[in-house]
């Protein structure tokens, strides 16, 4: 009983869209914050973080893109282009970082891809988990379940949103229509 509560309190925390720093945390300046978050890039996650194009210099986006692997034959061989962002606005005046999350799905068909035969873009909070696996000999000489490939939302805004409430500021995820 105790892994289903375990589940259903991870699953809560991830609808909950709005995250508060440990209490004794001093808030750091706006550019701080900015900078933690840049500093992601430099670290072992498969995120690009970047100021935005966008005209004011509180807004950041992180980007991820992620081919999951093709299956089919040939001339049927599908595969599926993902790209995720995070658009993350920082406000001062509450210390509070806001966040969007925006995804693009195509679908790719034939060998080498070439003909989109879907599309598919969302916007919001995101929270969405696809894994693939294979059945492989161990060493034991025993099969074992193998994870080939994963996506999942959290483990890119996790490092993001940690950042975030290490500087002691809230992070707070916006709703489609909020931004």
């Amino acid at each position: 009983m105790g892994r289903l509560r375990d589940k259903i309190n991870r699953f809560r925390d991830d609808l909950s869209r709005t995250k508060y720093p440990d209490s004794g945390v001093t808030p750091l300046s706006p550019a701080e914050v900015r900078d933690a978050l840049l500093a992601i890039n430099g670290s072992d996650v498969s995120i690009s973080v970047r100021g935005s194009s966008r005209s004011d210099a509180a807004t950041l986006l992180a980007e991820w893109q992620v081919w999951e692997p093709a299956w089919g034959s040939v001339r049927s061989r599908k595969q599926l282009e993902r790209k995720f962002h995070v658009w993350m606005r920082l406000d001062p005046v509450k210390c509070e970082v806001q966040s969007i999350d925006e995804q693009w799905k195509v679908m790719w068909v034939g060998d080498p891809p070439t003909f989109a035969v879907s599309r598919e873009h969302g916007r919001g909070q995101i929270f969405e988990v696809s894994w693939e696996s294979e059945f492989q000999r161990g060493s034991d000489g025993r099969r074992h379940k193998v994870e080939t490939f994963r996506f999942d939302t959290r483990l890119m805004k996790k490092p993001l949103r940690d950042a975030v409430l290490g500087a002691g500021w809230i992070w707070r995820g916006l709703g489609k229509n909020e931004w």
